[in-house]
């Protein structure tokens, strides 16, 4: 998987589109990097950029776009109605995919560093990235905004935590964090009361409406112990939300930031407006995504949809995005387009050459070209795959087994881990004819460089088959559950599935064996094969035993 993070910063200029073109362009020239959105707003003179890559791909475009910022904003003549204290006035940082948010706080931290030293903007670090709790809040951090910053930067306690300590009058300050993703996300009601959608909007965000019962003894609205208004709590946590009606629709609607979708998801932040119209005898007819949401999250929608069905969830990602958006009314006011909405889906390179994206015909006559690639490690991938696949097909259908129903989730479960290794061994169909690649790289290094090029495109040669070893073992393992426990209709693909993952194993052994001839570190090579040699004694085994039963 790709490891991917998103930065979003905040540049103080809305209105000057020379400005900005020239930071779109320092964003769009650092290779590695997808500029996904840049939205301008006149009235705040503020634009949000959203820009997506591989860590260190992402640090450079910031860094980058914030040398153009540094050079082409002056605060000094700054004015609009959002607060701000810097040119480039925030710089969030979010994990995507394949990056924990400990390790987003640390690239963060060094983005942070190099835009103080390499840029010379004054920075403060807040949420994930602070150095302290009193500077997790940016509220707290741009408190006082540019007007205040001089003064601030005079107090000890905030003193920056990179870059110059000195009031820069033309650049102020920057704030740089690590948060989670947040949507932007909206639910329409079958109404055009926004009194309605906004009383539905306090039943759910956490910060709910105040308390407005009076006291049976005094008849006074009750208040806190300072005068201050109470809160009654909603009942979502990381929700932000208010209602209002949308002309252009003729509809109310529920507008939420969901800003932690770890501790609220979107799916469940629909379902709870769900239950709280219809309590107040409204409906909720579909939704809408403002701007784009990860992979994960749509997937982890489509799986949720499912288990309240009791269906199984080891079908298709291109299935469980379908349910999804079926089930939220996503495409009510216009077309959810996955490959437009869905951020892995929009940063894909489209011009890439995968051999999985071809026709079973087209790959059927590219293994028979004179191209010695791919070869055998590739097909015995294609054909795990299979194998796995055919296993995962009878988890699905013994899930929706009429009579079986008190069994679904366990079929489910081991249909989500058929649709895992199959994922995996097509990535490795690929994978293994890259290896093959880098090894005929390797034999056009110069000189004295070649060995040593060639042993270590040797290792990944041998790792490649290896690794598609490893997962039709597995495969083979959910065959011998599905033969054991799934439908006796569906044995036979059972079977099929079985030699199918064996013969992925053979095929990739002797791929292991013929690259492990050419490493020269005898220890690193036994290790090799005699791993080989265990997987291929575990998948026979569990082969025999999947025929038996068959035959059985």
């Amino acid at each position: 998987m790709s490891r991917l993070i998103e930065c979003v910063p905040n540049f103080s200029e809305g209105r000057n589109h020379q400005t900005l073109d020239a930071i779109s362009a320092a964003v769009r020239n650092t290779p590695g990097v997808t500029l996904l959105d840049v939205d301008p707003g006149a009235a705040t003179n503020r634009t949000v950029f959203t820009f997506v890559g591989e860590p260190e791909d992402v640090i450079e475009a910031a860094i980058h776009a914030a040398r153009v910022g540094a050079d082409l904003i002056d605060m000094a003549q700054h004015e609009g109605e959002h607060p701000r204290f810097g040119a480039m006035d925030v710089c969030p940082l979010v994990p995507i995919a394949g990056v924990t948010m400990e390790e987003t706080a640390a690239y963060a931290r060094t983005l942070a560093r190099r835009l103080g030293e390499e840029v010379g903007l004054t920075i403060y670090c807040y949420e994930n990235a602070a150095s302290s709790p009193q500077r997790q809040n940016l509220a707290d951090v741009r408190s006082g905004e540019y007007e205040g910053l001089q003064a601030k930067l005079s107090d000890p306690e905030w003193a920056p935590d990179f870059g110059p300590s000195e009031f820069n009058e033309k650049n102020g300050a920057t704030a740089v964090s690590a948060r989670d993703f947040l949507i932007a996300y909206n639910v329409n009601l079958n109404t055009t009361s926004s009194r309605r959608a906004n009383a539905i909007a306090f039943d759910v965000r956490e910060k709910g409406r105040i308390k407005r019962s009076p006291d049976p003894l005094t008849g006074q609205i009750v208040k806190g112990e300072q005068g201050e208004a109470v809160w009654i709590p909603g009942s979502l946590k990381c929700v932000k939300g208010i209602g209002w009606f949308i002309e252009e629709y003729g509809v109310a609607q529920i507008s939420m930031n969901l800003t932690n979708i770890s501790i609220t998801p979107m799916h469940v932040a629909f379902n709870e407006c769900c239950d709280k119209a219809l309590a107040r005898g409204i409906r909720v007819t579909g939704s809408e995504l403002v701007g784009l949401i990860p992979l994960a999250a749509m997937l982890d929608a489509g799986r949720y949809f499912l288990h309240k069905q009791q269906r199984s969830t080891g079908v298709s990602d291109s299935e469980l995005i379908h349910i999804a958006v079926r089930s939220m009314g996503l495409d009510e006011l216009s077309p959810f387009v996955p490959e437009e909405r869905i951020i892995e889906y929009a940063i894909a390179d489209k011009s890439a050459r995968r051999l999985v994206d071809l026709s079973l015909t087209r790959f059927v006559e590219v293994a028979a070209s004179e191209s010695p690639a791919p070869g055998g490690g590739s097909v015995s991938a294609l054909v795990g795959a299979l194998g796995a696949g055919l296993a995962t097909m009878v988890g699905n259908l013994s899930s929706h087994k009429r009579g079986w129903d008190e069994r679904w989730e366990f079929f489910s479960d081991w249909a989500d881990k058929g649709k895992a290794l199959h994922q995996e061994l097509l990535r490795l169909v690929d994978e293994d004819t890259v290896a093959f690649n880098a090894i005929m790289v390797a034999w056009s290094a110069p000189k004295d460089q070649r060995e040593a090029a060639i042993q270590a495109a040797t290792v990944q040669a041998i790792e490649a088959p290896l690794k598609i070893m490893r997962a039709a073992t597995a495969a083979l393992e959910i065959c011998d559950a599905m033969a054991e426990h799934g439908m006796p209709a569906s044995s036979s693909d059972v079977g099929v599935g079985s030699l199918c993952a064996n013969l992925a194993v053979k095929g990739a052994g002797l791929n292991v064996r013929t690259n492990a001839k050419d490493l020269k570190d005898d220890a690193q090579r036994e290790a090799f094969l005699a791993e080989t040699k265990v997987l291929e004694a575990r998948a026979q085994g569990l082969e025999d035993k999947v025929l038996a039963r068959v035959a059985q």
